[in-house]
């Protein structure tokens, strides 16, 4: 059985999105939504990493991911993952200036139409979910009806159940538009994802013009390149995923700060900025970087990560 079939029939009209909604919904639930947590974990976890999950002893950061999943459930992580409410976190202990501007949010697909959004370049996401955006830089060049479409499908699915991370679970939906940054050159800047290890950055994950080479490079905290590339095992197949050396963004020091700051939550986080011609924007925190399922090639970074990360030091409860 191919679920994408399921999908593929969302765009045929009202009654087709539904069906192929809950044909997909039923074939999710009997082949992985009823399953345990723990069950779950240790069936996907040797299919991404090519070792089996010790959660009884975890040694390598992504099997610590995994164990943080099932024991560190805190309230505070639900407002940190929720992509609209983090935002009221940010400007009460950092400052309004650090947020993207946001244009719009609602719970309401039917309001997403061109007259309700602006002429500038912008992105459209969701806010209980990873991975799922529509970036606009043109409205007369949208699809509306697909892009609400989309939407409504997104808007549909628990995202905790894709890879059991509990801060998503019961999540409300809700869609946020956003404008989209540019740099002075009119490109996408620099994503850069701040990985933090007992309150510290261990190393950067920068994704590197993405709407070129799209390429990921690596750093340590002193902003020296590191040997080893950390994505999907898909994306591992592709090789050559690192760009050329870039040097460090000027609101670097900026970054680290903050970041830093928002680790003292937590035994591992990611905290990602955006830097655009020198002035530092807040981009996401994640709780579980790819699920803890993404590969560190060699895997000897893994287990390198995961022995300084002590899941027993203590964390704050709040800023």
């Amino acid at each position: 059985m191919n679920p994408e079939k399921f999908e593929s029939l969302k765009y045929k009209g009202p009654v087709a999105f539904y069906l192929s909604l809950w044909a997909y919904k039923i074939y999710r639930f009997i082949r992985y939504d009823r399953l345990s947590d723990e069950s779950y974990l240790k069936m996907i976890f040797p299919l991404a990493q090519g070792y089996p999950l010790n959660l009884e002893n975890p040694k390598s950061l992504n099997e610590k991911i995994q164990w943080l999943k099932i024991h560190d459930r805190r309230e505070i992580s639900k407002q940190l993952a929720d992509k609209y409410e983090v935002r009221a976190y940010i400007e009460k202990h950092f400052g309004v200036n650090y947020l993207i501007p946001l244009l719009l949010e609602t719970k309401d697909v039917n309001l997403i139409k061109p007259e309700n959004l602006p002429d500038e370049p912008f992105i459209i996401k969701v806010n209980h979910d990873s991975g799922h955006f529509q970036i606009v830089r043109n409205k007369k060049e949208v699809d509306w009806q697909k892009l609400r479409t989309e939407l409504a499908w997104w808007m549909s699915f628990d995202f905790y159940y894709h890879d059991r991370e509990w801060q998503y679970k019961n999540m409300q939906p809700r869609i946020i538009v956003e404008k989209l940054l540019l740099n002075k050159n009119g490109r996408i800047p620099n994503d850069y994802k701040l990985h933090c290890i007992n309150g510290k950055v261990a190393f950067v994950y920068v994704s590197v013009d993405r709407e070129g080479e799209n390429k990921r490079n690596i750093y340590n905290r002193n902003w020296i390149p590191l040997g080893f590339t950390f994505a999907h095992k898909f994306k591992q197949k592709i090789g050559n995923l690192r760009g050329k050396e870039i040097d460090p963004p000027f609101s670097y020091g900026q970054m680290v700060v903050f970041a830093e700051r928002i680790a003292q939550l937590y035994t591992y986080i990611r905290v990602d900025f955006y830097d655009v011609d020198g002035k530092l924007y807040f981009g996401e925190i994640t709780h579980h970087h790819g699920g803890g399922f993404d590969q560190f090639r060699p895997v000897e970074w893994d287990y390198y990560f995961g022995e300084q990360l002590d899941l027993k030091r203590p964390v704050l409860d709040e800023l």
